[in-house]
């Protein structure tokens, strides 16, 4: 499991990615508890996970690094 946080000028959210069988699965920190996404890569499950932040997702994910995720 790898664990990311990203972080924007107003937020801040730890996200906990996993690659099983080709597919990866992000769980994002949410105040109401945490948050899936699925995909065939990391970036795409990460940006499903965010989607209750929906003003700040790309802030959120401009703050990720790829090498984050090796």
């Amino acid at each position: 499991m790898i664990l990311v946080r990203l972080a924007g000028p107003t937020i801040s959210v730890d996200v906990r990615v996993l690659e099983v069988r080709g597919r990866w699965i992000a769980s994002a920190d949410t105040a109401n508890g945490p948050t899936l996404g699925l995909g065939f890569a990391a970036d795409t499950a990460i940006e499903r996970a965010l989607q209750p932040f929906e003003e700040s997702v790309a802030e959120l994910l401009g703050s990720l690094h790829r090498q984050d995720l090796s």
